[in-house]
């Protein structure tokens, strides 16, 4: 004989939810406990120690990581419902909700839930197909800006951390240090190369050779990472001419997922009245050229100040560019939930999801230290945070 699961529905109005209700109560192996209001009530009966399944939408008000973590300590498992679960899949993952059931096959759930076994996490009983970034099948690679406001929110960290990420994943990637502010990409990994690879590719793009000698103004970390370093000083901005960054990435695409590490400043400089390039002119290029934004923060009051005013400032210069945000070295001690910092951002500008990585500076260190990338410094909260963040990105469609 099955065992019995006690469930938890958080009712909040939802089309699929009096659908639910009657399954549920209609087999054998499901026992509807509570129809709980919000977060908050289905926080307090699952401390009960009654139920051990939570039956909710993905996109329920409040619902955040530290919410799934919690309903896990009572050994509670969570089962999301979403409409469009291929959109919803960002949103599960952030979360920590592992198994997403489409609203259209609500009918199964009592199935789904029945089948649950006991005391272990299932993967999800609906595979939502993830689109490869990839080149690697065949396509064009994906150019991916990170970008951030000043103030050091972690920009580099998290470049080269998706760098990092793809290549371990077995896609070709290359590195890009676009920071016409003087870049640290080099310094972070260890580079001792007196050739800036940003200088080299201007050359060779105003000469029309880009193409053919590509190859020669990187650097092969590894069998599947590649690095352009960046300017030498920060005076000699000057000599990257517009358009050269667009080449360079048009042309890293065609075999690579393309990662552009990004100055701090996209304000419009007032040379370009006179019809001279600006130096914030290359980190706008950086944007207009990419596929994907990853808009970075950090957590302190300061920083996410900072970064509310760059989600509008990024809609204005690049609206059809949706950012995926990243808000870095979250913790504990600011006082606040995730929930109130995605609520926070959400009446600055639309996104494609709110990312938090862990203020894990030992394992930074460690990477720096040794001339590293994250991923090469052990499997640390950090590292796991931001294949999260790629997770996603592979499995959205634009």
């Amino acid at each position: 004989m099955s065992a019995v699961h006690v469930v938890l529905l958080v009712s909040t109005g939802a089309a699929w939810e009096a659908t639910a209700l009657a399954v549920l109560r209609s087999h054998p192996s499901t026992v509807v406990l509570k129809r709980c209001v919000d977060v908050a009530d289905l926080i307090a009966a699952a401390s009960t120690g009654q139920a051990d399944v939570a039956v909710l939408g993905v996109e329920l008000a409040g619902l955040d990581h530290d919410v799934v973590e919690e309903l896990g300590r009572y050994a509670v498992r969570v089962i999301g419902v979403a409409a469009d679960p291929g959109a919803a899949q960002p949103r599960a993952q952030q979360t920590g909700v592992r198994t997403v059931l489409d609203a259209a096959r609500i009918e199964e759930l009592a199935e789904v839930v029945a089948a649950l076994p006991a005391g272990t996490t299932v993967p999800a009983p609906l595979e939502v197909a993830h689109v490869p970034l990839g080149a690697s099948a065949g396509q064009p690679g994906r150019v991916i800006a990170v970008w951030g406001p000043g103030g050091a929110p972690g920009r580099t960290t998290v470049a080269s951390g998706l760098a990092g990420e793809l290549a371990r994943r077995g896609l070709d990637a290359l590195l890009v240090d676009a920071d016409p502010h003087g870049g640290a990409v080099a310094q972070q990994l260890g580079i001792l190369d007196e050739v800036s690879g940003l200088l080299a590719g201007a050359r060779l793009v105003a000469a029309g050779s880009h193409d053919e000698r590509f190859s020669t103004i990187q650097r092969r970390l590894s069998d599947r990472l590649r690095v352009i370093t960046g300017l030498p000083r920060p005076d000699r901005w000057t000599e990257v001419r517009p358009g050269v960054l667009a080449a360079l990435a048009d042309r890293g695409r065609r075999d690579s997922q393309v990662v552009l590490d990004t100055g701090f400043s996209i304000e419009p400089d007032p040379a370009t009245d006179l019809g001279r390039p600006g130096r914030n002119d290359l980190t706008r290029e950086a944007l207009e050229s990419s596929d994907e934004l990853v808009l970075v923060g950090s957590a302190d009051p300061v920083g996410l100040a900072r970064l509310a005013r760059a989600v509008t400032e990024a809609h204005d210069l690049a609206p059809d560019l949706v950012p995926w945000i990243v808000v870095n070295r979250m913790r504990p001690t600011l006082g606040w939930r995730e929930a109130d910092v995605v609520a926070m951002l959400a009446g600055f500008g639309p996104s494609r999801g709110v990312f938090f990585l862990p203020d894990d500076q030992p394992a930074v260190d460690r990477a720096l230290v040794s001339g590293r990338l994250l991923v090469e410094s052990g499997d640390g909260a950090l590292t796991r945070a931001i294949g999260v963040l790629l997770d996603a990105m592979a499995g959205s469609t634009r």
